[in-house]
């Protein structure tokens, strides 16, 4: 494994200044371009079963329930209860003070294989003391979340404060160790260029990130094919680079099958076919699932089923 920094803020600095810039028009073209392309039925249904397995089935809300919590947790082990051949999704992603609950429900219903993924360090705006940011990641892990999505600090960040931002990541990372897999979350939206979306991206695995994640989802625009596509760009030439492969979760405004294809199509073709699987490569949402299942149905009937057709979250 390379070496490529030793964490001080000025090996940062000087790191990420060799990074290339990236031609925003240049992808912003490539993006369009591949979402172009047709699957055909075969590669589709392949597609859409590779898909629901790499759905962290999320729920973030204020008005989440310890019900919704089990009625999301009995669906994300068998999304369909009427075909069993349906794959499981990758993880539950549920606030800390719920992770307890959606374990125990996870267990409950077969699902001791499905991760539990939690928010913290003070999710969504990341503003908070750092004490309290270790506190919320504590927690979750003391309560069996085995995945942690955490936030940077955006405001240090677009302030040049490279070495916070490096140290709270790398400081989450240790507290995981071997507890729990880190998926650090850039805010995308709030970051402007895709130039610091780069040097974003490149900070958090340096810092030691197991994931890079698109957006919380609270803010606009989130996970958008250029964005997604410049991250790829990134844990491609950072396994070339140190022999680590980082995985990448896209996360906000993901709800159609159609949506999802085209995540995989950016999936194999800028990072290649050995992220193509939920170890390496995520999607966060809430409503895109019963639209797979839709799909998949359509697919095996030959024709549209309403949305009765499928549990409600």
């Amino acid at each position: 494994m390379v070496t490529l920094v030793d964490g001080s803020e000025e090996s940062l600095r000087t790191y990420l200044k060799t990074l290339p810039g990236v031609d925003k028009v240049g992808a912003d073209q490539r993006a369009a371009m591949l979402a172009t392309r047709s699957i055909k039925t075969t590669s589709k249904s392949w597609a859409i079963d590779m898909a629901i397995q790499m759905v962290d089935l999320t729920t973030l809300e204020g008005a989440d329930t310890e019900g919704k919590v089990r009625a999301i947790c009995a669906k994300a082990v068998h999304p369909d209860p009427t075909d069993f051949s349906v794959p499981s999704v990758g993880a539950v992603c549920v606030y800390n003070d719920l992770v307890k609950v959606t374990r125990q429900n996870l267990d409950a219903n077969g699902g001791s294989h499905i991760p539990v993924a939690a928010v913290t360090t003070a999710f969504p705006s990341g503003r908070a003391s750092f004490p309290v940011k270790i506190q919320d990641t504590k927690d979750a892990l003391d309560d069996g979340a085995t995945e942690i999505d955490m936030v940077i600090d955006r405001g240090a960040f677009l302030s040049g404060k490279l070495g916070l931002v490096f140290d709270e990541i790398k400081s989450i990372k240790e507290l995981c160790a071997d507890r729990a897999h880190l998926k650090v979350i850039l805010e995308t939206g709030e970051l402007v260029t895709y130039d610091n979306v780069r040097k974003a991206s490149y900070l958090a695995m340096l810092a030691g990130a197991d994931f890079i994640k698109t957006s919380t989802g609270k803010v606009t625009p989130a996970a958008t094919a250029p964005v997604v596509l410049v991250m790829l760009e990134a844990v491609r030439d950072y396994y070339v680079q140190t022999g680590l492969r980082i995985g990448v979760k896209a996360a906000g405004g993901i709800r159609t099958t159609k949506d999802a294809i085209k995540q995989l199509v950016l999936v194999n073709e800028i990072a290649g076919p050995d992220w193509l699987n939920p170890q390496y490569f995520r999607i966060g949402a809430s409503a895109l699932l019963n639209d797979l299942l839709l799909q998949r149905m359509k697919l095996a009937s030959g024709h549209y089923s309403g949305s009765n057709y499928v549990t409600l979250d």
